[in-house]
């Protein structure tokens, strides 16, 4: 029975306008989503089939260690842009065919129309949000894995400039680390009691013995300071030091925070602000990411149906160029925001959660003027 007769039987019309709406909403989001994927795949085939034979790796491997665990990953990573593209495609068709009329001909209100809009969206972001702190970081443990074994090394950061406290009263610096050798230039140690300086530890160069699990530095000098002020001064060529560092101390990859769970994440930030880490901020933008941009299908649903649900002369792809404009208007803000994060001093909560702000704001505005 079509949507306009069905419209007429009143007890009926909510529960039909639910069940309609809803069913077209996550039919257009699932079916465009799967579309992408096989896309994604069979491009991804095609560039690593040289990789995937040059390196002998098992079928089996690369079906279910890398693609199955690559799947999880482009989900979530377009979720947000395909649920603001299903609710242009589908809500534009449903104007174009006049059913948005009818739907407001018949007393619901613009407000009610939204609800099963807003209910699709919200499961939507709640399944990207479980995805992102829970089974993404899980899946892509066995990604990273496949692509160290058969793909390529491994990529670590040379960090310079690192400062760290130990515990308490004991700070660390490093001008330069190389994770590649595990060697640092222009280290220095200081001690502190009572917030007096006590000891002064410098070096030029350190590495780390694998063997001895020890640091070896190279060049040192140890300055002690005393209560009197007077000092003493200990040089040599080579020392070896069991300072309560090790390698992974001092350089984390970006990537590592891909495979950390939201309880993980968490405890290694913790861990991180207590050493007094200088690469906090990319993890605090990951942490509030995984929650903010699930939740910005929500504000790009709301955009979408206020854009789309008018009739206009260019039709559903007039509204889909808008609306795809918009979403990536979107992705370039938050990645304008998250570099201001990561280089300024802007809060990576205020970071992750600027593109909301404003694009809620658009969308109050669209929905006010959005036909009644």
């Amino acid at each position: 029975m079509p949507l306009n007769l069905l419209l007429h039987l009143n007890w009926l019309r909510p529960r039909i306008l639910d069940i309609y709406i809803t069913r077209k909403f996550l039919g257009t989001f699932f079916y465009a989503i799967s579309l992408l994927i096989l896309i994604v795949i069979v491009f991804d085939v095609s560039e690593k089939v040289d990789e995937f034979i040059s390196q002998k790796a098992p079928l089996q491997a690369i079906i279910f260690d890398y693609y199955l665990n690559f799947i999880p990953y482009f989900i979530n990573l377009f979720s947000s842009l395909f649920t603001f593209i299903a609710v242009i495609f589908f809500t534009s068709k449903l104007a174009a065919r006049t059913e948005i009329v009818a739907i407001l001909s018949s007393g619901i209100s613009f407000q009610r129309l939204l609800v099963p809009y807003l209910m699709s969206a919200m499961f939507l972001a709640g399944l990207s949000i479980v995805l992102s702190n829970y089974v993404i970081p899980i899946t892509n443990r066995g990604l990273r894995d496949f692509e160290m074994l058969y793909l390529q090394d491994r990529k670590l950061n040379t960090n310079q400039n690192i400062h760290m406290q130990i515990k308490p009263g004991i700070y660390a610096y490093v001008e330069s680390y190389d994770a590649r050798t595990n060697k640092g230039k222009k280290f220095t140690l200081e001690t502190y009691r009572d917030f007096r300086l006590e000891s002064k530890l410098m070096a030029d160069e350190m590495a780390w013995d694998s063997i001895a699990q020890k640091w070896e530095l190279t060049r040192y000098a140890i300055r002690s300071y005393s209560t009197d002020s007077t000092q003493s001064l200990i040089t040599g060529a080579k020392l070896d030091t069991a300072i309560q560092m090790v390698p992974g101390d001092y350089v984390v990859s970006r990537e590592d925070m891909k495979i950390m769970t939201a309880p993980q994440l968490n405890d290694f930030i913790e861990k991180e602000n207590l050493k007094g880490s200088s690469n906090v901020s990319d993890f605090l933008v990951e942490k509030y990411g995984r929650v903010a941009f699930p939740l910005s299908a929500i504000v790009l649903t709301v955009i979408g149906v206020a854009l789309s649900s008018r009739k206009v002369r260019g039709g559903t792809g007039m509204h889909l160029g808008l609306g795809i404009t918009l979403a990536f208007s979107y992705i370039l803000l938050m990645q304008v925001t998250s570099v201001f994060s990561r280089f300024g001093n802007l809060s990576p909560l205020l970071a992750v959660w600027i593109p909301n702000i404003f694009f809620g704001v658009m969308a109050i505005y669209l929905l006010a003027r959005a036909p009644k």
